[in-house]
C-alpha cells in the first residue's frame, strides 16, 4: 500500500454505502468510509429473502424478526377503473415452499444495526466528511475532502447517490428520467391489522400501497401525479385520512396518522457500466427505480454481495489490481442492472397506460399469473431477485 493512505475509500453513508464499506473491510481491505451526516431516514424497505440471507452471511443482520416484519403475502386490487381491469390476486409465499417473501424493515433500525457492526472491524474507519473531487493518476485516485487532506487510495466505491460525484469523476454514464408522478411516504395505524399481507390498489397513476409494520400500523407508499399529492397534503390531516380511507376501499376501519408525510419525485436512473479504472459503483449511484416491485435496496445489496465477491477473488499481488476488479464487477453486474430495470420499467408504465391494448395486457398477465402455477412460481423468482 506504498503512497496510499487505504486499500479503498466509499464514499456515501446510505444503507448501501455502509453494507458496502463493511463488505470490502471484512474482505481485508484498510477502508475509509467518508459518511456525512444526514436527515434520518424515515422510508422503510421490503426486502425479498435473497437479501435477507445475504445480511445474515454477511453478519449485518441476526434474526430478521428482531428488526423487522414479515412479509407473507402480496395483494393486488385493481382500482382503476378502466375498460378492461384485472382480477384480483393473491400471491402467497406458502406456495413458493417459504415462510415469507421477505421482510419489512425500518431504514433507520437498518442503518443502526449496519453502523453497529462498522463500529466493530479493525480495518474500517468512518469519517462524517464528504468528497468534494476525485482525480485520477497512473497509480489511483486522489480524493480531495470538505474539510480535511486529500487521501490516496487505489480503489473507490460510489455509493453516493443518484447525483453521484463518483460516477461523474469516473466518466461512468447514466441515463435519467423524471417523472411526473412522485411517492407521498408515511406510517398509518389501522383500525384492523393487515397482518403479513402487503395491498397494492392500483390507480391510473400509479399504486396505493399498505405494508407491513406490525401490529396495525402499515407503512404507505402512494404514488400518483406530484400536484394531486402537494394538493393532499395541503389540505390538512383530516383531508389527507378522508383520501386514504377513499383509496383503500375503507378495509381497514379508521385510520390515523402514525407519522407526519413527505413527498419525493420520481426517477429512474441506470449506468452504462457499473465500474472502470478503479471506480465501482453501488446502489442509487448505479440505479434508481420508482419504489415499484420492491427492487430498489434489494438490488443495491445485490451490488455489493457482487463486490464481496469480486473482492474475495481480487489478486491485491497485481499493480493494477482495483482497475481489474472494478472491470469484473462491471461484468457481473451488467445482467442484473439490466433485466431488473426492464421489469421494473415495464411494471411502471403498465400501470400508468390508458390504451385499451396494453391494459388487455396487462389484465392478461394478471389473469395468467392468478392461474397458471408455473409462471407464478417465475413471477416469485423474478421479484425475489433470485439469480
Amino acid at each position: 500500500m506504498s503512497g496510499f493512505d487505504a486499500d479503498a475509500i466509499v464514499v456515501g453513508g446510505g444503507l448501501a454505502g455502509v453494507a458496502a464499506a463493511i463488505a470490502v473491510a471484512k474482505a481485508g481491505l484498510r477502508t475509509i468510509h467518508l459518511a456525512p451526516s444526514a436527515p434520518p431516514d424515515r422510508r422503510t424497505s421490503a426486502l425479498m429473502m435473497p437479501s435477507v440471507d445475504y445480511l445474515r452471511r454477511a453478519g449485518l443482520i441476526e434474526t430478521p424478526a428482531a428488526l423487522g416484519h414479515a412479509l407473507t403475502q402480496i395483494r393486488i386490487i385493481d382500482a382503476t377503473g378502466r375498460l378492461i381491469r384485472a382480477p384480483e390476486t393473491l400471491f402467497d409465499a406458502g406456495e413458493a415452499g417459504l415462510e415469507a417473501f421477505g421482510w419489512n424493515f425500518a431504514n433507520r433500525t437498518l442503518l443502526e444495526r449496519f453502523h453497529a457492526v462498522a463500529a466493530s472491524l479493525k480495518t474500517l474507519e468512518t469519517r462524517a466528511v464528504g468528497a468534494k473531487a476525485l482525480d485520477r493518476d497512473a497509480a489511483g485516485w486522489t480524493v480531495t475532502l470538505s474539510d480535511a487532506p486529500p487521501l490516496r487510495v487505489p480503489l473507490v466505491v460510489g455509493a453516493d447517490g443518484k447525483k453521484s460525484l463518483v460516477r461523474s469523476a469516473a466518466g461512468l454514464r447514466a441515463s435519467e428520467r423524471q417523472f411526473d408522478q412522485s411517492a407521498l411516504v408515511c406510517d398509518l395505524d389501522l383500525g384492523r391489522p393487515i397482518g403479513g399481507t402487503s395491498i397494492e390498489f392500483h390507480y391510473p397513476k400509479g399504486p396505493f400501497t399498505l405494508v407491513p409494520a406490525g401490529g396495525n400500523r402499515a407503512n404507505l407508499v402512494w404514488i400518483d401525479d406530484a400536484a394531486v399529492l402537494a394538493e393532499a397534503q395541503a389540505g390538512g390531516t383530516e383531508a389527507l385520512l378522508a383520501i386514504f380511507a377513499e383509496k383503500s376501499q375503507r378495509l381497514f376501519g379508521t385510520i390515523a396518522m402514525a407519522t407526519p408525510s413527505f413527498v419525493f419525485p420520481l426517477s429512474t436512473l441506470s449506468v452504462n457500466r457499473a465500474g472502470q479504472d478503479g471506480v465501482v459503483l453501488v446502489g442509487e449511484s448505479a440505479h434508481a427505480f420508482p419504489p415499484i416491485g420492491a427492487q430498489g435496496l434489494n438490488l443495491g445489496l445485490r451490488d455489493v454481495a457482487d463486490l464481496a465477491a469480486v473482492l474475495d477473488g481480487a489478486d491485491r499481488d497485481q499493480a493494477d489490481w482495483a482497475d481489474q476488479l472494478s472491470v469484473d464487477y462491471a461484468r457481473r453486474r451488467t445482467t442484473d442492472l439490466a433485466q431488473t430495470g426492464g421489469v421494473v420499467d415495464t411494471l411502471f408504465r403498465s400501470l400508468l397506460a390508458d390504451m385499451v391494448p396494453a391494459q388487455a395486457l396487462r389484465a392478461g398477465g394478471l389473469w395468467a399469473l392468478k392461474l397458471a402455477p408455473n409462471l407464478r412460481r417465475q413471477a416469485f423468482d423474478v421479484g425475489m431477485g433470485r439469480r
